[in-house]
């Protein structure tokens, strides 16, 4: 938060199922931020209390345990069909009794309509504000940073550099992810016409066009457009998976 300052204004915190717990959202809250994470497919969770108070010893807090195989329709928020599977998506505020606090929880069931069997996914925040299609959104954009971890890895030098040295390492870390979002901006604007092409395809392309320019320099009259252009498209084919 220091880093960020004000540049940036946060007010999400995106973890994993291994911080879904109420240590992890304590902390979070502390910096005045709302946690997103996921909690255990068979997690506890209790709906309010909504009953009277007879006025003799402490409140009642919890009320009817959820069971995960008969949601109550009317926390039904989308239900969607593609293919033989069924996606219903609900959304209520619960109770767990780990955390100190309400849950605005989703829950994300999948069901075979050919073999009737279902599974489910916990999503929770500490925000009982934020709408449940966005809370899957930003749920689903930690999986986008791992992926550019994992592109930064394997294409572009991050786990291969050698340094020691403080500014070294900065400056090689931050050039792995620079063309992490340089890659991905051209191969958007090649996807529009060929979905399948990726970065394997575009390291291909700007190899094949170093080999072919600097072949050219070396002829002592260079062909003619036409020509340049068959080879140029030939040549930058060669390593491609999905560009030819």
């Amino acid at each position: 938060m220091k880093l960020i300052g004000s540049t940036i204004p946060i007010t999400y915190i995106v973890l994993d199922g291994a911080f879904g717990h109420n240590n992890a959202l304590q902390i979070v809250r502390q910096c005045k931020l709302h946690i997103i994470s996921k909690l255990q497919y068979n997690s506890a969770l209790y709906f309010p209390y909504k009953g009277t108070y007879h006025g003799c010893g402490a409140r009642r807090k919890y009320g009817d345990k959820i069971d995960y195989d008969c949601i109550p329709s009317k926390h039904l928020k989308d239900s969607t069909t593609e293919k033989s599977v069924r996606t219903d998506i609900y959304q209520m505020t619960m109770l767990h009794k780990l955390f100190a606090k309400k849950l605005n929880i989703v829950i994300i069931v999948k069901t075979n309509l050919k073999t009737h069997a279902r599974r489910h996914v916990i999503l929770f925040s500490s925000d009982l504000n934020l709408d449940y299609d966005k809370l899957v959104d930003y749920y689903k954009l930690r999986f986008q940073i791992e992926f550019n971890f994992r592109d930064a890895k394997q294409y572009w030098g991050l786990e291969d550099f050698m340094n020691v040295k403080e500014v070294p390492v900065t400056s090689a870390a931050n050039l792995a992810f620079f063309m992490v979002n340089v890659s991905q901006a051209l191969i958007d604007n090649v996807q529009k016409d060929d979905p399948d092409f990726g970065i394997q395809d575009l390291k291909a392309y700007f190899r094949g066009s170093k080999y072919v320019n600097e072949t050219l320099k070396l002829l002592p009259q260079k062909p003619d457009q036409i020509l340049i252009q068959q080879i140029f498209t030939q040549i930058t084919k060669i390593g491609s998976i999905n560009g030819g």
